[in-house]
């Protein structure tokens, strides 16, 4: 890992379309779900040991979870895969907790919406 990046540097790299940028959300699915950074990615913790090939190539990795403190473990992980030893890895500080611009949600699967019980009556 090389340290911690601010929320707001995050923010100003990727309101500068993101580039050279990857900001993997190490939540759980339902939670990545219910509201994540714009342009971010989720890869659950559970799975980060077997999805970590996804991230060769990549110039910046910045991992974030609730509180700052799960992601620093992922990111120390990510470092030591040799496809990313060559990446900038760095943790969000404070995590989504201290992240202060927009989350997006995702859109709701049409059989997840709340449209009533399926009684044939």
């Amino acid at each position: 890992m090389d340290g911690e990046v601010s929320p707001e540097e995050v923010a100003e790299r990727l309101d500068a379309n993101g580039e050279g940028i990857r900001v993997v959300d190490i939540r759980s699915k339902p939670a990545f779900d219910r509201g994540h950074i714009p342009g971010s990615e989720n890869v659950p913790f559970d799975q980060l040991a077997d999805r970590i090939a996804s991230l060769e190539g990549a110039e910046r990795i910045v991992t974030v979870c609730p509180h700052g403190q799960a992601s620093q473990q992922a990111a120390r992980l990510i470092k030591s895969y040799e496809g990313t030893a060559d990446a900038l890895v760095e943790s969000m500080a404070g995590g989504l907790e201290a992240w202060g611009g927009e989350i997006e949600a995702a859109e709701p699967a049409a059989a997840d919406a709340d449209e009533g019980p399926d009684a044939p009556f």
